[in-house]
């Protein structure tokens, strides 16, 4: 049985972590297999938005306790260390395979998404909840620091308060609760959570794709420049975009 399912369908790729029985808990191989299929997708043509969701009742339950702990049985000195930080980025490599996607990406979490679980949510562009869905930090709570990028994509999605709340205090939120201060865009009834994702998915999949990236790479140049900055990006890349026929064709049909 793949740990990893992928179906692509009207240019959306439906991405699940398919290991029930351990709650989709990130080990090194189940990491590797997600971040390759990641990357897969993303160089195909044919895939011009992305969702990633858990199969069963959670999402991603975090990294694998076993793993964790077979990490600190590791030597303390300068060669146990390396193999620790190997480790540690293999299994931040599906969430940092998700944040350099090219396409639209929506996490459609629907059930337990806890540490590691967080941050594959935090990567994508916009995540969506269940009511049932449950967002949780979780490092502290076994003595970890946050890795994976965790504090910083935490504090840019709901602000230092939040953050703050979640990580030193250990605050769990449920889907309403994760739509409230901002870390979801929207909580929907769990029966309907994969047909809003689709529903979003294949909205941006129907845009000019060239347009559709360079949009996202202006968003992400937006976090970290100054506004004239950006406002220079902008105006090449519009310009840039009334060259396509695909604009060309929209326009056309806008003006009836």
């Amino acid at each position: 049985m793949s740990r990893v399912v992928t179906q692509v369908k009207d240019g959306v790729a439906v991405i699940a972590l398919n290991d029930p029985e351990r709650r989709n808990a990130l080990d090194p191989d189940l990491a590797t297999q997600l971040a390759e299929t990641i990357r897969t997708c993303d160089a195909d043509s044919d895939v011009r938005s992305m969702i990633v969701t858990g199969e069963g009742a959670a999402f991603c339950a975090g990294g694998n306790l076993g793993n964790l702990l077979e990490a600190t049985e590791q030597g303390h000195d300068a060669d146990g260390l390396e193999e620790r930080r190997r480790g540690y980025l293999g299994i931040y490599a599906p969430f940092l395979a998700l944040r350099e996607v090219r396409v639209p990406t929506i996490a459609a979490v629907n059930g337990a998404a806890v540490g590691a679980g967080l941050n594959l949510a935090l990567a994508a562009d916009i995540a969506l909840a269940s009511r049932s869905a449950k967002f949780m930090s979780g490092f502290l709570r076994i003595g970890l620091h946050p890795g994976g990028g965790n504090t910083s994509m935490l504090t840019d999605r709901i602000g230092p308060q939040a953050a703050s709340a979640m990580t030193l205090f250990g605050e769990t939120l449920d889907g309403e609760g994760a739509e409230r201060v901002g870390l979801v865009w929207r909580c929907v009834d769990d029966e309907l959570l994969l047909a809003v994702a689709r529903d979003l998915a294949e909205a941006a999949a129907s845009y000019p794709s060239g347009a559709v990236r360079r949009v996202k790479e202006t968003l992400q140049l937006a976090r970290r420049a100054d506004f004239r900055t950006v406002l220079e990006a902008e105006v090449t890349a519009q310009i840039w975009t009334t060259t396509l026929p695909e604009t060309a064709a929209l326009l056309r049909a806008a003006r009836g």
